[in-house]
């Protein structure tokens, strides 16, 4: 049950300010990172679905759409262009031939390289300044709001424990994913 806050010490403000600051911050980061992915000709779509297949290749495409949060007709669309590029192959599931299960190339792996380096840049970029036990605490704290959040809801668990099984929560949950 949601209670009515009391506007009591500022608090009230402060969890306004909360929300807004932290889907900003989402924003630029995103945007800043979506501008160095450009740079190398690729999308922050296309470096989701590679950095998702690094961490596990053999996954279906439905799988795939879940784990990057894109829609599966969008997904399609972006793993037509990275086959053509010859980034990924797609190989019947031998359990059900009806499924397509995805593995990265070796054309594919020079870039997730350079995935990772825009990924440690971006995170250099937003962190600048900030001393490092600062940054760390950020995460752990972040890190716990998630987790109250998903002792609420533990069907939002989902994306979070799949994030966490397949870097270590805070990797695959920044940007672009430092997403």
């Amino acid at each position: 049950m949601i209670t009515k806050p009391t506007p009591a010490g500022g608090r009230l403000r402060e969890s306004r300010r909360f929300g807004f600051l932290l889907k900003d911050v989402t924003r630029l980061y995103v945007q800043r990172f979506e501008q160095h992915a450009a740079a190398l000709g690729l999308t922050i779509a296309q470096c989701k679905a590679l950095m998702r297949l690094a961490d596990g290749e053999g996954v279906s495409q439905a799988r795939l759409a879940e784990l990057t949060d894109l829609d599966p007709m969008t997904l399609v669309r972006i793993l037509d262009r990275m086959e053509s590029e010859g980034w990924l192959e797609r190989r019947r599931d031998p359990r059900d031939r009806r499924v397509r299960c995805l593995y990265l190339t070796g054309e594919a792996k020079p870039l997730l390289d350079d995935i990772r380096h825009l990924i440690d840049v971006t995170w250099e970029e937003a962190f600048a300044g900030m001393p490092k036990p600062k940054s760390e605490l950020m995460m752990e704290l972040l890190d716990t709001v998630r987790g109250n959040f998903i002792a609420l809801d533990p069907l939002a668990a989902g994306a979070a424990s799949v994030a966490r099984r397949n870097g270590g929560g805070r990797t695959a949950a920044r940007a672009g994913e430092k997403s």
